[in-house]
């Protein structure tokens, strides 16, 4: 049903934002640090383990995919702004978080799409001929 969808998606954003605040805390930042997309990550992980076991209906990922479209673009714009007005309240652990944050997003890229280092060519890798000038 959609409404699991919808369910699966708030309960993965809850579970974000109380992990997001966790981490606000254990820095000394009275902000939530990384909730929305710590909530994105648990639900791209959470459909696609559920996926993977034939346990998630047709139904329900239109449920999923509504509000993907709907609410989670609006939700991250208002974190984001919140977000950064935080870190430059909260000083330098918070900018170097967010540094941090996105230096290891940036690194993980290749282990989430499942690319190895090695594979990747370079884009003129093999010479060709040039017409005679």
């Amino acid at each position: 049903m959609v409404i699991y969808g919808v369910a699966l998606l708030a309960g993965c954003m809850l579970v974000g934002l109380i992990i997001g605040d966790v981490l606000g805390q254990l820095l000394g930042i009275d902000a939530n640090l990384g909730g929305v997309g710590i909530a994105m990550l648990l639900l791209i992980f959470v459909t696609g383990y559920l996926k993977d076991r034939g346990k998630l209906p047709e139904t329900t990922e239109s449920g999923i995919n509504f509000w993907n479209a709907m609410y989670i673009p609006i939700v991250v714009a208002m974190a984001a702004s919140q977000n950064v007005a935080a870190a430059f309240s909260g000083g330098m652990v918070a900018i170097l978080a967010g540094v941090l944050a996105v230096v290891l997003g940036l690194a993980l890229v290749p282990v989430l799409t499942g690319k190895k280092v090695d594979d990747a060519s370079p884009l003129d890798s093999t010479p060709t001929a040039h017409s005679g000038h």
